[in-house]
Order: C-alpha cells, then structure tokens, then sequence
C-alpha cells in the first residue's frame, strides 16, 4: 500500500548535546558532603530493587513511513488523516496508528489537496484555457460522490460548498473573488441548491449565523453592494451599500463573528465594522499606520509601525498593544508573535491579552494543529546543522526539546500528537510523539 509500519519505535538519542538555546538554564550546586555519598548509593540501591521496570517510551518515534516523490502533495484532515498521492494513487492512512484505510486509482494528478465537510476536492491543472472541473471523494471511503464543471469552494465546518467561476490569480483565501454564477451546491449529491448571478465580480466569504443555524454567504460586488444570503435556501436575509475599497481575498474578513472592512476614508484608510446578522453599521475607525487586519482569537489585530494593536470587533475598543511586534500568525487556537518578521518568532501570545505564554526566541512555528494550545517548533544547531524538534506548551516558560531529526528532513507539518514530515529518500514519515510528561 505504499506504507511500511515500524515495528518498534526508533529511539533517538540526543547525547548530551540536546540542542537547547545556551540562555537555557543549567542545573547546579555544591558537591554532596563526603558523608552523604554511601547512604545516597545505599538509597538508590534500594530503590533499583523495589521500583525497577521498562523505560520509557522515546518522546518522539517513527510511526510509519509513506512512498512520496517531491512533487506529490498531501493532506492533513481535522479527521485525522493523512489523505497522500502518489504513484497514480490515492492513499488514506489513519494518523492514530499510521494503517492504510483506504486507496483509489487517480488518474489525472492534482497538484494540491483540499477538503470540506467530509469532501476531497480534487481540481487538476487545466491545460489552457480548458476548465478542468472539480470532483469530489469521500473522505471516509475514498468513493467518487460527484464531479462538477466548475472550480468548487468550500468553507470547512459551516456545509457551504460552493461551484464559481473564479477570477484568474485571486481564487483563494478567506473571500474568494468570483464572477458571473455562483451555484451553491450539497455537499452529499453535488446538486445545485440555489444559484446567484453575479453582475461584474464579487467577493465571496461565508459569516455565521446564529446559534444552531446554517452559516451564511456574504458577497461584496464591486457596485459596493453587501448581500447577504440564508446558506440553506438562498433567501436574500440583508443588502446595503458599503464604503469603495479593493474588495480583494482578505477584504472584507470576519473576525469575532464581525464583518471587518478596510476602506479609504476622509483621513486616510479605516476600518468598518457591521452586523454579521443585518449588515447594520457597528462602528468605523482610523487604522492609522496599519496594512493589515487579521483575527486573533475572539479579537481582530491590527498590524503596522506601531506594532500590533487588538480591537474588540464588535466595538472598535482597544484590548491590547505591542509596540515591538512587526506580524502575528495564527497556529491552531494560538498566536504567535514575530518582532522582525517570520524569520524571528518572538513568543507563543495569549490572543485575549496579548500575555507572552512561551518565548520562541530562536525557534520556528510548525503550522498545523495540536493538543491542549500546544505549538510544535524547530530550530537548526550545530556547524552541521541538525533539526531539533520541541513541544511549546502554555503551562511552559519555554519549549521542551524532543529529539533531534535524522538529516534530510524537511517541510514538517504538525497534527494532534503527531509529525509529519518529507524525508530526502522520497518518503512522508509521520512521527508519533508525547508530551504528558513534559
């Protein structure tokens, strides 16, 4: 099946170099009193008796390791699969124990992996001008639901699967630039729903509704119209004019359940709130130095030479401000701080109240999910570099080491308890790893 399971865990011994930055702290002490020394070896004597028992497990061990060439892509699912193609094939291996779960022929080659609401989405390259269309695999048993003419979009966890006919080179990100039709689709049949005609372009994102009903779809045409649409049946719910901009991928964006719009205004660029329900006006504010906006947890985070500044979206007021941080990244549920740039990670970051958890100094966020707010890292040591691996845990003032990876391995990604990275020998290894103990 293009796997091999291992049948015992690989140790890796990290020797007395771990790899930990030289700021860490090391133990010390005064040397123990010449009488001390036979009741501690008798003590310890006795304890070897009475408490002997295995070792423990390695913190990090290879799970399975998965044929893949470098071009080939992969997928991590919030199911907890690993979905790879390769060799004419796609594969779905289960992440808890590594085992295949199912594989299907692929005949035409995809050059990314996509998912939704149970769905694979595999779009092909087209060749030309030819559109390739969009088919959709269950995620659970590797079968062809259906295949649709159009480019497909999705918004996972809300159900709205959406056929587009996207705008060359800005199809992607949390809006979606898209003209002419836009046909909401089921997800289980692919059958069109409802349909939308779209009189020049728009923007495209969905905006929750409320409690225990269907997420909605917000389109922002570029005649400054905002309509807002019932996910379910296509009823037009609201629709009001809203300030010019360059309604683009990540203009307009929801963050905290808030439509947030950047806009130039009087005195230079703002920023605009409005109701996710009725489109209703909340606020508008300076943004001053700032060139971007983003969601941070339950708050929106405002970007610029200032640093970074968090608003409540709902009222425009100020949470917290970091004069020295340059850029934020969201990993999971956390927010990681960077003072100069991707580059140089500043800290694992409370959303809520800009608090510093854990300082990354010298380490690189793996993108990807985790276990109870954890952040997988790396950082490269030595003349000849070698690729530690670390747990950065909120309960933690900083990473703990794991191992060391073997050399020629790169592009890691992390999942709940897992690793997954590209070996140079043309494998996909997953890695298991544990952090109770830490």
């Amino acid at each position: 099946m293009g796997a091999d399971t291992v049948s015992g865990p690989l140790v890796i011994d990290l020797g007395y170099d771990r790899g930990e930055p030289i700021t860490y702290d090391r133990p010390g002490g005064r040397a123990l009193p010449p009488w001390l020394v036979p009741s501690v070896v008798v003590a310890m004597m006795l304890f070897g008796l009475t408490a002997s028992g295995p070792p423990p497990p390695p913190l990090l061990a290879a799970l399975t390791r998965v044929e893949l060439g470098s071009g080939d892509p992969y997928l991590v699912t919030g199911t907890g699969q690993l979905i790879v193609q390769s060799t004419g094939r796609l594969t779905s291996y289960d992440l808890a124990t590594g085992a295949p779960q199912w594989q299907v022929s692929q005949q035409i080659p995809v050059y990314r992996l996509r998912s939704g609401d149970g769905l694979l989405l595999l779009r092909p390259w087209g060749a030309g001008s030819t559109e390739p269309g969009t088919t959709a695999v269950s995620l659970s048993t590797g079968a062809q639901h259906w295949h649709n003419t159009r480019s497909v979009i999705s918004f996972e966890g809300t159900g709205l699967v959406f056929s587009v006919e996207g705008v060359r080179s800005q199809s992607s990100g949390t809006g979606r630039r898209v003209e002419r039709t836009v046909e909401a689709l089921d997800p289980v049949a692919g059958r069109a729903r409802w349909r939308v005609e779209v009189p020049s372009t728009a923007v495209l994102l969905s905006v929750p509704g409320p409690p225990g009903e269907t997420a909605r779809m917000l389109m922002v045409r570029d005649d400054q119209t905002a309509q807002l649409y019932d996910g379910r049946t296509g009823a037009l719910l609201a629709e009001r004019k809203v300030p010019a901009a360059n309604y683009d991928p990540d203009n307009p964006l929801v963050a905290g359940g808030v439509i947030l719009l950047r806009h130039p205004g009087p005195s230079g660029i703002e920023l605009s709130a409005f109701d996710p329900a009725t489109l209703r006006p909340l606020w508008t504010g300076a943004m001053g130095s700032t060139g971007e906006v983003q969601p941070c947890g339950a708050l929106a985070c405002l970007t610029g030479l200032d640093g970074v500044r968090a608003v409540d979206p709902a009222t425009g007021d100020l949470r917290w401000h970091r004069p020295g941080w340059r850029s934020i990244e969201t990993i999971g549920e956390r927010l990681i701080a960077y003072a100069d740039g991707p580059g140089s990670p500043t800290a694992l970051v409370d959303p809520e109240t800009g608090r510093v958890l854990v300082d990354l100094t010298g380490w690189r966020p793996l993108g990807g999910t985790a276990v109870g707010g954890e952040v997988l890292v790396t950082r490269e040591v030595g003349a000849d570099p070698r690729t530690m691996v670390a747990v950065a845990a909120p309960r933690q003032s900083r990473p703990r080491v794991l191992a060391a990876l073997p050399a020629g391995t790169g592009e890691c990604q992390s999942a709940p308890e897992r690793l997954i990275c590209r070996s140079m020998y043309g494998e996909l290894v997953v890695w298991a790893y544990r952090s109770e103990t830490l």
